[in-house]
């Protein structure tokens, strides 16, 4: 079983009508709690990395700690998936550095920031769709454009665009694409609403509606306020931090979302066990004792989000 395509996952969860979460990793201990939750509910599970992340480990290091994960639980189908591509070149770094799949972000200019054209979005899209497919390599692209910036990406207009259903299957029929990401208010980062927290689920239902591949819902960090109560009581300064309800991304997977980003609350969760830490151990000094307690506490983390996605229990579909 082992590694897989974002395609076979997805398809199943489709299918079957549970959502699959696909967690960012910077680094071994997240890589670690990932896989102890994924062991421990039994779900298949998708590990993605940014082109900042893979940037962050000289690219070669945090791919072979993702292969290590594929060695060490044979039962689980994983996916090794590139997060936020910015152009063909990228797609291609991540296919040599062994990932199953990729994600084109032509919904921005190569630089990360800049909306782009419809145009531009097919054009680049269509791209690593001719060159992915030939290898077997599946495909993930957006339409419509998040607001908020993580990780340098983003639309630095602070303007969210929402997806126009008749669009997304235009988009869809004109690319070949496995999977579409839509934008219907969600946000990068940790400051996702103003006020109250609203989804277009009207938007979700009719681009349901109109094309047959799994949907993806990026920006889909819950934040939960006891992570940045925990944060804040031992030295951060978090404030006005909001995510997306739980009960809005399950609201979202029932009406037709399969694949569920998330990078946002493993960081706050490793954080706030980090901060915790040296706050009641100033003694201490050893990377193996901080990280230790942040890995678990990112595993649990991780479990229950697997749990209320209804990933737990689909790793042998």
């Amino acid at each position: 079983m082992a590694l897989v395509s974002t395609k076979e996952i997805l398809d199943k969860a489709m299918r079957s009508g549970y959502g699959v979460g696909a967690y960012n990793v910077n680094n071994m201990e997240q890589i670690q709690a990932i896989m102890l939750a994924a062991k421990d509910t039994q779900s298949p599970v998708i590990i993605q990395a940014s082109r900042g992340a893979l940037k962050y480990s000289s690219f070669i290091y945090l791919s072979y700690l993702m292969k290590a994960a594929i060695i060490d639980n044979p039962d689980i189908p994983i996916a090794m998936h590139l997060d936020h591509g910015n152009s063909l070149q990228s797609v291609i770094e991540a296919i040599n550095l062994g990932f199953s799949s990729v994600m084109i972000d032509g919904s921005l200019l190569e630089d990360g920031k800049t909306p782009s054209t419809y145009d531009y979005n097919v054009k680049v899209t269509r791209e690593v769709v001719d060159y992915a497919h030939k290898r077997n390599i599946s495909v993930e692209a957006e339409i419509g454009t998040l607001g908020g910036v993580e990780d340098g990406v983003g639309s630095h207009s602070g303007k969210a665009k929402l997806t126009d259903p008749n669009e997304a299957k235009r988009f869809v029929c004109e690319t070949g694409v496995d999977s579409l990401a839509i934008s219907i208010g969600t946000s990068h980062g940790a400051y996702k609403f103003q006020g109250e927290s609203k989804l277009a689920f009207d938007v979700l239902q009719d681009v349901r509606s109109l094309i047959n591949i799994p949907i993806v819902l990026h920006g889909s960090s819950s934040v939960p306020k006891c992570l940045v109560d925990k944060v804040n009581q031992y030295g951060g300064k978090l404030s006005g931090a909001t995510g997306v309800p739980m009960e809005s991304i399950q609201k979202a997977i029932q009406f037709g979302v399969s694949k569920i980003n998330v990078d946002t609350d493993g960081r706050l969760a490793m954080t706030a066990s980090i901060r915790k830490f040296f706050a009641e151990h100033p003694e201490k000094f050893d990377p193996r004792d901080y990280l230790s307690v942040a890995r678990a506490d990112l595993a649990k983390l991780i479990s229950y989000k697997m749990k209320d996605f209804k990933t737990a229990g689909h790793s042998n579909d």
